[in-house]
């Protein structure tokens, strides 16, 4: 049976698998098809290319970016783009941007409780760095013992150290995004906060939704399929894979068919 897991991350961004574990990890699960879709870059599939043709896996594009409407934070994945697309890069480029100014604030908040990180150990990291990266930093320097420790305490959402940053407006990446000629699905929608409109949500132009998503029940995902078919939209679904740092998301847990993959994808790689 094919089966694709179009929602994964590696250490590109915020995941803990090289891109090539992650491909030799999904062809040992019988993984037929991936979409890598790290935050803000497209920088692993420059390695996972020619592995992915190695194994026989298919590649279809993606890229995942926060973005803000009605004052909240909603993610949403571009696919089926061509690399190195311009537009795609600018939207990447500016939200490592605004990622770094973020990170800048959450570690003077830190600093104010005497937890000392400076910007120089954290951008030895990487390029796309966030939270799970100054968690990991505060692990290392024995402020905490965990990054679940790390979040409850300081970083999770509303907590001391906490700051959301600069967001992209959603309608403008949007706009973007199909002007890349690329689809825009809704990420996770059953992570939406309560406080967002779902009606006014989907008078955007969106291409898809994820309905099937992780480990989520069969209720929830009836309700997006539901919602989905009604208005004619594509069907996505992957594990949100992060690797040893989201170890209750295991790379496969949540997939799509042949059908549902060539649906979205024209450009495979």
């Amino acid at each position: 049976m094919f089966r694709a897991d179009l929602h994964c991350h590696t250490k590109c961004s915020d995941g803990t698998s090289s891109p090539e574990e992650l491909l030799y990890q999904a062809k040992s699960i019988g993984l037929q098809g991936l979409s890598i879709t790290d935050h803000d870059t497209t920088a692993a599939y420059a390695t996972a290319i020619p592995i992915a043709k190695e194994l026989g896996i298919l590649l279809g594009t993606g890229v995942e970016f926060s973005c803000s409407f009605e004052g909240q934070s909603v993610h949403i994945l571009a696919y089926d783009f061509i690399l190195a697309n311009p537009i795609i890069e600018m939207l990447c480029t500016k939200q490592q941007f605004n990622r770094t100014q973020r990170n800048r604030v959450i570690l003077e908040k830190l600093q104010d409780k005497k937890i000392f990180i400076d910007q120089e150990e954290l951008s030895s990291l990487g390029v796309v760095l966030g939270r799970p990266h100054i968690a990991q930093l505060m692990i290392k320097k024995g402020y905490v013992n965990s990054i679940q420790e790390a979040f409850t305490l300081y970083l999770g959402d509303n907590k001391p150290c906490f700051y959301r940053g600069e967001l992209l407006r959603i309608e403008e990446t949007m706009d973007l995004i199909h002007q890349a000629h690329a689809k825009v699905f809704l990420a996770h929608p059953h992570l939406l906060s309560r406080s967002i409109s779902v009606k006014n949500l989907f008078k955007l132009p969106f291409d898809g939704i994820e309905c099937y998503y992780a480990k989520i029940s069969s209720a929830q995902e009836k309700r997006w399929i539901k919602l989905a078919k009604s208005k004619g939209l594509l069907i996505s679904g992957g594990s949100d894979y992060h690797g040893s740092i989201k170890s209750y998301l295991p790379l496969g847990c949540s997939w799509v068919d042949r059908d549902t993959f060539f649906s979205i994808f024209q450009n495979v790689l």
